[in-house]
This record gives structure tokens, C-alpha cells and sequence, in this order.
């Protein structure tokens, strides 16, 4: 497997294990404008990432996973904000870490586009 597809994969797969493992951290983050329970939505978002890590290994589906992966990356985006403004009033390491996840974002996307290619 390509090494940017594995480390692609592999981040998606751990990630995607983290919500089930640990969910607390990622119920706090999902917007409030979402319909259901927090709990759903790290669930789902969880199962989403390991799905698309899946997808992401094998090289008939690689193109399809990793376009998806582009797309999970941009609809957590606004978790990431709401992370920043719930944060924003926090000590600095944990204001620094909420901030730093927003511009994170692009070079995700564009690594996910990059697999797909």
C-alpha cells in the first residue's frame, strides 16, 4: 500500500477507534444545532472514520475512501469551531490545541485528495 494511503488510513482507523474508546471528549465538540444526542453523533462519526479507513486500504475502493475522507474532514469542521469558541476562555495549552485544530484542517483535506489521486 502506498505509505500516504497507510498513514492516511491508520490515522482515520485510530481516530475512529478513539470515539468508541474514549467519547466523552468527542460528545463535547459536536454542535448543539445537531439533532439527537451527542453520544449518536460520536458513534456515528466514529464508525464513519473507520469505515472510510477501510475503504482507504484496499486499492479498488482507495479512491472512493479517500475522496470520503476529504469530506468527513470538512463536515467536522465545525466541531473544530465549536472546540475554539467553547474554548476560547480556556488555560493557553488547551485554547492553543482548539485553535490549532482549524487550520489543521487543510492540509488534512488536501492529503485526502492527494490519495485519491
Amino acid at each position: 500500500m502506498r505509505r500516504d494511503a497507510a498513514g492516511l488510513a491508520g490515522l482515520l482507523a485510530t481516530t475512529g477507534v478513539l470515539h468508541f474508546v474514549a467519547p466523552k471528549p468527542f460528545d463535547g465538540i459536536v454542535p448543539g444545532s445537531l439533532p439527537g444526542s451527542p453520544r449518536t453523533w460520536t458513534y456515528l462519526s466514529g464508525a464513519a472514520e473507520l469505515a472510510i479507513a477501510a475503504a482507504v486500504t484496499h486499492p479498488r475502493t482507495r479512491r472512493a475512501g479517500a475522496l470520503a475522507a476529504a469530506a468527513l474532514f470538512v463536515a467536522v469542521f465545525p466541531a473544530n469551531v465549536k472546540m475554539a469558541v467553547d474554548w476560547r476562555h480556556a488555560p493557553p495549552a488547551k485554547r492553543a490545541i482548539a485553535f490549532g485544530r482549524l487550520p489543521l484542517q487543510a492540509p488534512l483535506i488536501a492529503w485526502a485528495l492527494r490519495v485519491a489521486r
